[in-house]
C-alpha cells in the first residue's frame, strides 16, 4: 500500500517540489510517505529523517500553548478515518530547533478505485499575515484611542468655549436678557440673516457665536470681519479677496472672508462702516450668494450665514443716506437687541460671578464673590462699557485685592474728571430731565420722524426701556 500512494503521488513530483507550500504524503497508517522541499525549509526536518515515520510526534505533538495535542485529536488523523476533508487555522507546526510557526493547512484524502490510500496535507507559514493582522489591529486600536482623546478634547474645548461665554456676558435671568436668549434661540435653527444691535461691550460677537454654534452650520467654520478695522479699498480685499496684480502690494492671489466661510457662517462687525461700494457688492452677495474678487473677472458661488452687528443707528444712516436702504432690509430680517448692562441691573451679581470663575483661572486666584456694598455700588453705575467695562474692573480689583472677597476701594469712573459712582446719581437725574424735556418738545411722540428718539439718537426701543428705568411717564 506504501508504494501505491507513493507511486501515486511521484506522478505529480515536479509540481509538489516546485511550489510555496509544504506538502506531506501519508499512507494510512500516518506515516509520511511524501515530504517536498518546502516543508523541509519551513519545519528544519529533513525528507530522510521522517519518511516512513509518524511525524506527529515530531511537527504536531503540542498546540502553542504547550499543552499536548493528541493524535486522536489531529485534523490530518481525522481525515485518514473519514476521507473528510478540512482547512485548519490557529495551530501551530513545530521545528526540528524546538521552536514553532503558526500554520493554515487543509487535509484532503487520496483516493484510488474509490478507496481511500492516503492523505495529502499543505501547509503554509502565516507568521507574517498574523504579524500584519496584529499591526492593523493594533493601529485600529491607536485610532480609536486618538478618536476618543479627541472626542474628549473636543467635549472639554465646548465645555470651555461655552464657559467662556458664560463668562463674557452671556449670563442672566433679567426679562430683558431672558427675551434676548428667546429670540436667538427661535433664529438659531434657521439660516435667515441675523441683525444684532447694541451699545459697545454688550456681547454682540458672543451672540453671533452662540447662533452659530447652535445653527445646522455648526461643524462648519465661522468667519468674523470687523468691517471697522480696514480702509474702504483694503476691507472690499479682505471681504472679496483678490487677484495677483490687483493693485499695488496684491503678489499673490489670496482668499476672501466670504470664500473662507463658505457653508458657514459670516459675522460682520461694525456693519455700519462698510463704504458704499462695499455696502453695493454684499448686497449682491446676499441676494446672490456669488461675487468677484478684486481684481478678477469670474464670479464665485457660495453658501453662507450672514450675521452683522453693530452699535450705530442703521435707520438713521437710510435717512441720512450714508447706509442702503436696500441692504439694510437685508439685513434685518431677524433684529435681536442686546440690552445694555444699566438695564440688566438684576444679572450683575450672577454677571460677577461668572466673570470671577474665569478670571480666577487666568489669574491664579480663589476669589469667592463680591461684596454686598460693592454689588450696590455696581447696581447704581451706568455701565457705559457695558459688560467689558465690568470684567476690566473686576480683573483690576482681584489684581490688587488679597482677600477672597472683592470690596471695592477704587472709584468706577467714566470720564478722565474720575466721577465717582455715587455722582452718577445726578446724571442720572440729568439724564431723565433731558429726555423729559425733549418729549415735551415733541409732545411725548416717541418714534418716527421728528419724534424724541430720532432727536436722541436712540431707537425707540431704547427710549422706551430709558422712561421706563427712569420712571417717566406722561402727565394726564
Amino acid at each position: 500500500m506504501n508504494s501505491n500512494i507513493k507511486q501515486y503521488l511521484a506522478d505529480s513530483d515536479l509540481l509538489l517540489n516546485a511550489i510555496g507550500e509544504g506538502v506531506y504524503g501519508f499512507d494510512l497508517n500516518g506515516h509520511a510517505v511524501f515530504i517536498n522541499p518546502a516543508a523541509e525549509q519551513m519545519t528544519g526536518w529533513q525528507a530522510k529523517e521522517l519518511l516512513g515515520k509518524n511525524i506527529h510526534q515530531y511537527h504536531h505533538h503540542s498546540h502553542a500553548d504547550g499543552s499536548a495535542y493528541p493524535k486522536s485529536e489531529c485534523k490530518i488523523h481525522n481525515t485518514l478515518h473519514d476521507g473528510i476533508s478540512r482547512r485548519v487555522s490557529h495551530e501551530v507546526f513545530w521545528r526540528k530547533d524546538g521552536t514553532n510557526f503558526p500554520v493554515e493547512y487543509t487535509t484532503t484524502a487520496v483516493y484510488k478505485d474509490q478507496a481511500i490510500i492516503g492523505v495529502v496535507a499543505v501547509f503554509r507559514d502565516v507568521s507574517e499575515q498574523i504579524k500584519a493582522e496584529l499591526e492593523l489591529r493594533n493601529a485600529l486600536s491607536k485610532i480609536g484611542r486618538l478618536t476618543e482623546q479627541l472626542k474628549a478634547e473636543n467635549t472639554y474645548l465646548q465645555h470651555e468655549l461655552q464657559q467662556q461665554w458664560s463668562a463674557d456676558g452671556l449670563v442672566g435671568l433679567s426679562q430683558a436678557f431672558t427675551y434676548m436668549v428667546n429670540q436667538l434661540e427661535l433664529v438659531a435653527s434657521t439660516d435667515s440673516t441675523v441683525l444684532i444691535l447694541g451699545e459697545s461691550g454688550t456681547g454682540k460677537e458672543l451672540v453671533a457665536r452662540s447662533i452659530h454654534r447652535l445653527s445646522p452650520r455648526k461643524k462648519s467654520t465661522m468667519v468674523k470681519v470687523n468691517c471697522a478695522a480696514f480702509t474702504a479699498s483694503l476691507l472690499e480685499s479682505e471681504l472679496f479677496g483678490h487677484e495677483k496684480g490687483a493693485f499695488t502690494g496684491a503678489s499673490e492671489r489670496r482668499k476672501g472672508k466670504f470664500e473662507l466661510a463658505n457653508n458657514g457662517t459670516l459675522f460682520l462687525d461694525e456693519i455700519g462702516e462698510l463704504t458704499a461700494e462695499a455696502q453695493s457688492k454684499l448686497l449682491r452677495v446676499i441676494q446672490e450668494q456669488e461675487f468677484e474678487r478684486v481684481g478678477g473677472t469670474s464670479t464665485i458661488k457660495v453658501d453662507i450665514r450672514i450675521i452683522a452687528a453693530t452699535n450705530r443707528d442703521l435707520q438713521q444712516m437710510v435717512k441720512q443716506g450714508t447706509f442702503r436702504m436696500d441692504l439694510y432690509y437685508r439685513l434685518n430680517v431677524f433684529p435681536i437687541e442686546l440690552p445694555p448692562l444699566r438695564e440688566r441691573c438684576d444679572d450683575i451679581e450672577s454677571l460677577c460671578q461668572s466673570i470671577i470663575g474665569k478670571l480666577n483661572i487666568k489669574l491664579g486666584k480663589s476669589i469667592a464673590g463680591i461684596s454686598n456694598s460693592t454689588l450696590q455700588t455696581f447696581k447704581q453705575y451706568n455701565w457705559p462699557g457695558n459688560i467689558r467695562e465690568l470684567q476690566n474692573v473686576l480683573e483690576r480689583e482681584m489684581i490688587l485685592t488679597t482677600s477672597p472677597i472683592i470690596d471695592l476701594k477704587h472709584q468706577l469712573t467714566r470720564d478722565n474728571n474720575q466721577q465717582t459712582a455715587q455722582s452718577f446719581g445726578s446724571l442720572a437725574d440729568a439724564e431723565k430731565d433731558y429726555i423729559h424735556q425733549t418729549l415735551k418738545h415733541c409732545h411725548w411722540r416717541i418714534g418716527g420722524k421728528g419724534g424724541a428718539a430720532s432727536i436722541l439718537g436712540v431707537p425707540d426701543s431704547t427710549l422706551r426701556s430709558k422712561m421706563k428705568k427712569l420712571q417717566i411717564t406722561r402727565p394726564i
